[in-house]
């Protein structure tokens, strides 16, 4: 089973190396690509002011955060949560900075970039020279954002698991009447053993008439010695008299 997380954040600025820190994590699971219904999401205390910009994208204020648990009392929880599964993330270098930098001040291991499926990678890859931010990702893919007013990260998680399906070929309903991803990445999926065939219910009938039969035998007769007919008939090639 390939579990993956999809993951976002939300942030009090742009620039973790100058000390702007996590404030909400969103993440879905999915197993084989398909969600399981289990979702991560919390909100955390910064300890410091969100910036104007942040708030005007995520509307997340001081006052909202201020009674939120701080990051180092949630991260053994989240690490559990993400196990090890494959984190997908829109623009991962950004999140991965800003957890990595977390974990750095709770001593918790760094996130590996490089095992990091980054859809925004994808979709530059896959629609170069497009837009490829999530809002123009659900327009190109028909998925409704319409609850996005503005930036949050389980629904922002929600609608990427979406977006990130799609990237890698849709769905598509399996020989077992599931929904089963097509694999983008050439990948077999397994849908289950062929059903058994099963046995005739009864034993057929020929009609043919005695003529008949006779007028075939004496069809046969005109074909030569040891005919594919007379050992398909069930007849010895020696019968003929």
């Amino acid at each position: 089973m390939l579990r993956e997380i999809v993951l976002d954040t939300e942030t009090t600025g742009t620039e973790h190396a100058q000390g702007d820190r996590v404030i909400e994590i969103g993440c879905v699971e999915l197993l084989n690509h398909i969600p399981t219904g289990r979702t991560y999401h919390v909100y955390i205390n910064p300890q410091r002011a969100v910036s104007a910009g942040a708030l005007a994208v995520h509307g997340l204020s001081d006052s909202f955060l201020a009674d939120k648990p701080v990051f180092a009392s949630i991260a053994d929880e989240f690490v559990e949560f993400i196990g090890d599964g494959r984190l997908v993330i829109h623009n991962a270098s950004f999140d991965v900075g800003f957890l990595n930098a977390e974990f750095a001040r709770t001593g918790h291991k760094p996130i590996d970039l490089g095992g990091v499926v980054d859809t925004l990678s994808m979709a530059r890859r896959k629609h170069p020279g497009a837009a490829n931010n999530l809002d123009a990702l659900c327009s190109r893919y028909g998925i409704d954002n319409s609850k996005r007013t503005k930036h949050g990260a389980l629904l922002d998680a929600e609608i990427l698991a979406e977006v990130y399906i799609e990237l890698i070929g849709g769905k598509q309903v399996g020989f077992d009447l599931s929904l089963q991803p097509a694999s983008g990445r050439g990948t077999q999926v397994q849908t289950g053993a062929a059903a058994p065939r099963e046995a005739r219910p009864r034993q057929m009938i020929s009609r043919l008439t005695e003529a008949e039969r006779a007028a075939h035998s004496a069809f046969i007769e005109t074909l030569g010695q040891n005919p594919l007919w007379r050992e398909y008939l069930g007849q010895a090639p020696d019968a003929k008299a």
